[in-house]
């Protein structure tokens, strides 16, 4: 029976996490951001985020993004460096056409910092990508 269930292969959808400046606080903010470099419409986006170590666990927090079209991104969440000695995990699950697609992004524990920042795809900006 488990072996006639197809799971789909996500691609293209990626998790950023930017630091930018906060206009209204003035401060530098990292904000999580949900990418589709997909050329397709994603729909019913539900993404589920907690942080956790050995002995510390965040509260669950969850997103729904009714459409995120092609070749667009969204801010999912602003995020507290406090939270980077955790590994961040987010559960991602959208629809594409009539397919369910599921994925777990983890960003480890110490991996977000200035050091890590690389191009991020869509946003012409620099972060903190997991794909």
């Amino acid at each position: 029976m488990k072996k006639d269930i197809i799971i789909p292969k996500v691609e293209g959808v990626y998790l950023a996490i930017v630091n930018e400046y906060n206009d209204l606080y003035k401060t530098q903010d990292w904000n999580v951001y949900i990418i589709n470099d997909k050329n397709v419409d994603l729909d019913l986006v539900i993404i589920v985020t907690n942080g956790y170590s050995e002995d510390k666990m965040t509260s669950i927090f969850r997103k729904k993004i009714d459409k995120l079209p092609a070749k667009s991104y969204v801010k999912i969440e602003w995020i507290q460096e406090d939270l980077f000695a955790l590994n961040n995990q987010f559960k991602v699950s959208f629809f594409e056409g009539n397919a369910m697609f599921d994925k777990t992004y983890l960003f480890r524990k110490n991996t977000i910092n200035l050091k890590a920042l690389r191009d991020i795809p869509l946003m012409d900006v620099k972060g903190v990508l997991v794909k």
